[in-house]
């Protein structure tokens, strides 16, 4: 990943330990003065983005629990190591921060799920967002899994780990945004709109019916037992 995506290892703590090996990485980045992008900043009519596709880690973990996931999958090894690699080896989308710096009005990175990880972005920007639940990018062993009706899209839009973004782009500027994202080689999707208010952002049905939503993210205190 440091020669990937062009991180240089810069130095490191080394203790010792009776095992396992344990890692601790800090990274650092910077922007320039001005123009960093925020998650205040939405405004009402700028569209909904997001990058890659949605829910892929939280099936690939249940996989690896040997949860559902994994027996509905088990005529497809394939499948299974496509979510399993989403887990494991998250992508980040570096390669698309320029476009996100020049025309985003707020961003932020989905780890905690779609559906919290929005909600937090529409509360620090004083505005809500209704999305169009048909449109969420799914990958193709998770649409198969939707489409069986083994997952519903609740568990895609609340699952964590996807390490997508999730931006907001002004109307007259998404046309360019969708550009320089192919020229970047990373797919892009709108998938609403950021309306007026604050109410927690609504993800409607092909029907236009709003799904109900127990949960809105991964909590590190409640899905870990504590």
């Amino acid at each position: 990943d440091s020669s990937r995506f062009g991180c240089p290892l810069l130095g490191g703590d080394t203790v010792s330990t009776p095992g396992p090996l344990m890692i601790s990485i800090t990274a650092f980045g910077r922007v320039a003065a001005g123009r960093m992008v925020h998650r205040r900043g939405a405004k009402p009519g700028d569209r909904v983005v997001v990058t890659g596709t949605i829910g892929d880690a939280a099936l690939g973990l249940d996989i690896l629990r040997g949860g559902a996931v994994a027996t509905d999958l088990a005529d497809d090894p394939t499948a299974q190591q496509v979510l399993v690699g989403r887990y494991r080896i998250p992508q980040p989308r570096t390669a698309l921060a320029k476009a996100v710096r020049d025309h985003a009005s707020a961003a932020m990175d989905v780890s905690d799920g779609l559906a919290g990880d929005l909600a937090k972005l529409c509360d620090a920007s004083g505005v809500s967002a209704a999305i169009d639940a048909p449109s969420i990018p799914l990958s193709a062993p998770a649409a198969k899994l939707l489409a069986r009706g083994n997952v519903g899209i609740e568990a895609i839009v609340t699952g964590g780990d996807d390490y997508e973004i999730v931006c907001t782009i002004p109307e007259d500027r998404f046309e360019a945004f969708a550009q320089e994202a192919r020229l970047a080689a990373v797919a892009v999707t709108s998938i609403g709109t950021i309306i007026a208010g604050t109410s927690i952002p609504g993800f409607l049905d092909a029907q236009g019916r709003a799904i109900p939503l127990p949960r809105l993210s991964y909590s590190h205190f409640q899905d870990s037992g504590v």
